[in-house]
């Protein structure tokens, strides 16, 4: 009888372990300086918008439907918050059934810091699939820098959700772009929590695979012939997306002044012309893995950051990471108790290296680019411009503002500047 007791009370702490250990504010004791957080208290609130009047690709041509978008919105809360920490219940974890609970730093429903604000926007975009949880360390992390940030459910392209591929190539820039536009409105108006507290002048778009793809799209990338007559999605659902469109020309939105690509997936389709990525013309930070598997490192993400010859650009290395790195958050609790092809652990984790460890390097330098684009602070400049060897040898230590020694191994950080 002592024994089952025992077997009863180590199965229930050991569910309590579970969920407590499924956190997206994890900092490792070697994270870069930037990865820390920032006084803000962070707060964080669920709305839902509605896309509407939208062309419904996988019906027909003719066809028109309105497309539900829920976003997770952090932002700088009112410093007298009593509360630290909070939850996010049933979120949907990837190839399962079963949903599970993170935890974090953010205060849900808190008020917020409207003395210290408007804040400049960022605009996070989830893979194909994915949901507006997946990148959740950056968007706790980027709100105690002073941003408000908006992670989008995109239809039709997540967990729960999961529909034709032609339905996120078609939607995935156009529903970045809708929610740029409605948080900005949503800023100007007398009331709502979103009341003046937005800079949506100075916005950016973090997108990782899909979103990735987006990201550069809506950053000024039309797409090419050859995407038009691909074949993966009708060539009218891509038309207001081509580079030669003068719809895709018209939606090109001055509010958004840079944009982050993580994995970003097309470029090794030839989504992207040459001509098509010169459109380019705002600060870009490219991120990937040397062996990404899916959007092809050197054919894919490698040619998008040195095709945007009009744009001042960056890009960050995970040396013998594959598609998984930087973006995803830790793969949760439950993720662990299952690998191989398919499973849920393999949606979220690297084999090489760690979650935590990517998502504070990455958390590290966004904050950093995103504080020289967007709040016009010189002083991230010393963090970005760096001595890196060739990406094709071995990474070693190297002395990095903000790093410990012996904490840069297998990264390699690059910039180029604009041609024009």
């Amino acid at each position: 009888m002592r024994q089952l007791l025992v077997i009863i009370l180590l199965a229930v702490t050991g569910g309590m372990t579970l969920a407590q250990d499924n956190r997206i504010d994890q900092r490792l004791p070697d994270a870069p300086e930037l990865a820390q957080p920032r006084p803000h208290t962070v707060g964080v609130r669920t709305i839902d918008l509605l896309y509407t009047d939208r062309p419904d690709v996988l019906t027909g041509p003719e066809a028109r439907y309105d497309r539900p978008l829920r976003l997770e919105i952090w932002y700088p809360a009112d410093p007298d918050t009593a509360d630290t920490g909070g939850t996010y219940p049933n979120v949907q974890m990837a190839n399962s059934t079963a949903t599970v609970t993170l935890h974090g730093q953010a205060v849900r429903d808190a008020a917020p810091d409207q003395a210290s604000g408007p804040y400049p926007l960022v605009i996070i975009s989830h893979g194909y699939p994915g949901n507006r949880y997946l990148l959740s360390p950056f968007g706790e992390h980027l709100a105690s820098h002073g941003y408000v940030v908006a992670s989008i459910d995109h239809f039709e392209s997540t967990y729960e959700n999961k529909l034709g591929f032609a339905s996120t190539l078609a939607n995935r820039s156009p529903d970045q772009l809708f929610v740029l536009d409605r948080i900005a409105a949503m800023s100007g108006e007398d009331d709502g929590f979103l009341s003046g507290l937005v800079d949506a002048d100075n916005s950016a778009i973090i997108g990782y695979s899909m979103g990735g793809y987006g990201a550069v799209t809506s950053a000024g990338a039309g797409l090419s012939q050859a995407a038009m007559g691909s074949g993966m999605a009708p060539p009218s659902a891509l038309d207001a997306l081509a580079a030669n469109s003068a719809t895709y020309q018209a939606a090109r939105d001055p509010r958004l002044k840079a944009a982050v690509a993580i994995a970003p997936w097309g470029a090794q389709h030839g989504l992207w012309d040459a001509a098509g990525l010169a459109g380019i013309e705002m600060p870009l930070f490219v991120i990937g893995g040397t062996q990404d598997e899916i959007s092809d490192y050197a054919g894919g993400i490698r040619r998008i950051f040195e095709g945007a010859v009009n744009a001042e650009r960056y890009m960050l290395s995970f040396q013998g990471a594959g598609h998984n790195a930087a973006a995803p958050m830790p793969p949760p609790a439950e993720a662990l108790q299952q690998g191989g092809p398919g499973s849920p652990y393999e949606h979220y984790a690297d084999f090489v290296w760690s979650n935590v460890r990517m998502n504070n390097i990455a958390q590290h330098f966004l904050t950093a680019f995103l504080g020289l684009t967007l709040k016009a602070d010189d002083s991230m400049a010393r963090y970005l411009d760096l001595t890196s060897a060739p990406w094709t040898e071995p990474a070693g230590d190297r002395s990095w503002p903000g790093f410990a020694p012996r904490t840069t191994r297998g990264l390699v950080v690059e910039h180029l500047p604009a041609e024009r």
